[in-house]
């Protein structure tokens, strides 16, 4: 039996990712700043939210099918932005991409993807957001935006709640740095992991391909504190599309986002791996609502594990949700399958979630 046939949760795929990944890039995916007590209190916000069941509805007939930024979308959630997708399995943001092409979901590609910007949107047929990271003193920044815009990217994503590198122990524990160096744990923890090892090596070693450009190179711990509002500002001047401003916990920080410009906000912690003691992003989503109004467009991601996960939050005020992790794991568990296979669970749960609730549709960002 495949693996991806033995995914049938979140959960299934994080275990056998587990398996098969070696220590270091396992630990780098799933692990989050300090002792990680973000990710438990985050679990338990999502735990903690409910749905309201009826009974004696017909919803025989259901739909997934919402709309973001007035385009149509076949699910009602896409694609975080993540670094490195390709030390899950060779080839990872090229899945993504097919797969954001297939349910017309926005794929969202990292500053630090392992594939370049322009092939990335190119796959996915139009269905990719660029995502940003502002660093050192901009120069480079406002390069890969201009590239952004050229490629044909419509959607930017400011990611703003990274001014410093979180401190992850157990990445640090492990010495993850990209590129690689190869010390004695490195190597015998390749060598335990043959599977994952000599597939990099035949498709060679991921990097970070957007920085492979003329006079830049790029240091994913370098500060990233000299960005403010002037830098946001700069950035909504000259991007004609959509920009969203993502890494947003604050109520007085959101309400200015809306007065600036910005077209929506992604509630997010990170994943709870840049600050340990932040507030849950579903604690945030519920004041960040009522501050805004019901018709500012807002996203969210942060630790979603299941279909019912991202019904619960388009509930109680999403407008459309993104997974992450889940998603490497599924990859590096089963490849494209698995991805595939990850992907059917989602819709799966959210489509019998909808009909416990008696909902037939979704509503749109």
């Amino acid at each position: 039996m495949a693996a991806a046939d033995h995914i049938h949760s979140a959960e299934d795929a994080r275990r056998l990712a587990k398996r098969r990944l070696p220590w270091m890039v396992f630990d780098y995916i799933d692990g989050a700043a300090g002792r990680e007590t973000g990710i438990t209190r985050n679990r338990a916000a999502l735990d903690a939210l409910t749905l309201r069941p009826r009974i004696l509805r017909d919803v025989s007939q259901r739909s997934l099918a919402t709309t973001v930024f007035g385009a149509p979308a076949d699910r009602p959630f896409g694609i975080a932005p993540m670094g490195m997708c390709n030390l899950s399995c060779p080839g990872a943001d090229l899945m993504l991409a097919r797969l954001a092409r297939d349910f017309k979901v926005p794929h969202g590609v990292s500053t630090v993807a392992s594939t370049a910007l322009e092939q990335i949107i190119d796959v996915a047929e139009g269905h990719a957001w660029f995502q940003i990271y502002f660093s050192g003193d901009g120069s480079g920044t406002f390069k890969l935006v201009e590239r952004a815009r050229d490629a044909g990217y419509e959607t930017l994503v400011v990611t703003v709640d990274v001014p410093e590198v979180g401190r992850r122990p157990r990445e640090l524990r492990r010495g993850f740095k990209m590129p690689f160096r190869i010390g004695p744990s490195q190597f015998i923890d390749f060598a335990l992991h043959p599977r994952w090892s000599i597939s990099t090596l035949l498709n060679g070693r991921p990097d970070m391909a957007n920085f492979q450009m003329p006079g830049y190179s790029f240091d994913r711990t370098e500060s990233r504190a000299k960005a403010n509002w002037d830098t946001l500002a700069r950035m909504r001047d000259m991007w004609p599309g959509k920009l969203v401003v993502k890494g947003v916990l604050d109520v007085e920080d959101a309400v200015r986002l809306k007065e600036n410009g910005s077209d929506a906000i992604q509630v997010s912690s990170h994943g709870a791996r840049q600050l340990e003691s932040a507030p849950t992003p579903v604690d945030a989503l519920l004041a960040i609502r009522e501050a805004v109004g019901p018709d500012y467009p807002l996203f969210f991601d942060s630790g979603l594990r299941s279909g019912e996960d991202a019904l619960k939050l388009l509930v109680h005020g999403a407008d459309f949700c993104f997974f992450g992790r889940i998603l490497q794991f599924a990859m590096a568990a089963g490849g494209e399958a698995g991805l595939r296979q990850m992907w059917s669970v989602l819709g799966d749960e959210m489509s019998i979630a909808m009909a416990q609730t008696g909902m037939t549709g979704l509503h749109a960002a």
